[in-house]
């Protein structure tokens, strides 16, 4: 986690949050994809993205390239999460939204690869030394860890410029322990 947070690129973040923001202002959508666990976290973070004031959408990794692509529009901007960045069924879902006109940020732990290289900008979600830990070193853990981090940082951005009151929160998630406003922020 301290490897991550300490390579990640704030440059790049600011850039990922500027263009995310000048897509909504031009009536553009963010979508957020990925393949496998990198999906699970792709939902978790349109999720956590529209509660905190910028709407996203989630867009299955696969079912893109069968039709789930008609959510896409020109000008809107898709996150594509990858740890290895050359998963052919994420470049096939890459693709085909840049065809329909969207800007990409990729996340990926390999900034060579081929989704880092067709992003408009990319969000390094790196892991090394550690790898992913566990007996095979293989089981995608550091990696989501690192993909989800660098996605929360991303999230506080937007947040911070959606300037988000207490209030408007609320609004979004109004039930549970988050839903209620303390004394404070009435």
């Amino acid at each position: 986690v301290e490897y991550t947070l300490h390579a990640a690129d704030k440059d790049a973040i600011g850039k990922a949050a500027e263009i995310i923001q000048a897509s909504i202002r031009q009536g553009g959508r963010l979508h957020v994809t990925g393949i496998g666990k990198p999906g699970h976290i792709a939902g978790y973070i349109a999720s956590l993205i529209t509660s905190t004031g910028t709407p996203a959408y989630f867009l299955h990794g696969t079912e893109a390239v069968h039709g789930s692509s008609g959510q896409l529009v020109a000008g809107d901007v898709v996150i594509a999460i990858s740890n290895s960045g050359n998963t052919d069924e994420m470049m096939a879902t890459v693709f085909c939204a840049q065809d329909n006109g969207c800007k990409i940020i990729g996340v990926t732990g390999n900034a060579k690869s081929r989704l880092a290289g067709a992003s408009d900008v990319v969000l390094l979600a790196d892991v090394v030394p550690a790898g992913e830990g566990g007996p095979l070193n293989r089981a995608p853990r550091n990696s989501i860890l690192a993909e989800t981090l660098v996605m929360q940082m991303l999230s506080v951005v937007l947040q911070a410029e959606a300037h988000v009151t207490p209030e408007e929160y609320v609004k979004h998630h109004p039930h549970g322990a988050l839903g209620k406003l303390r004394e404070d922020e009435r």
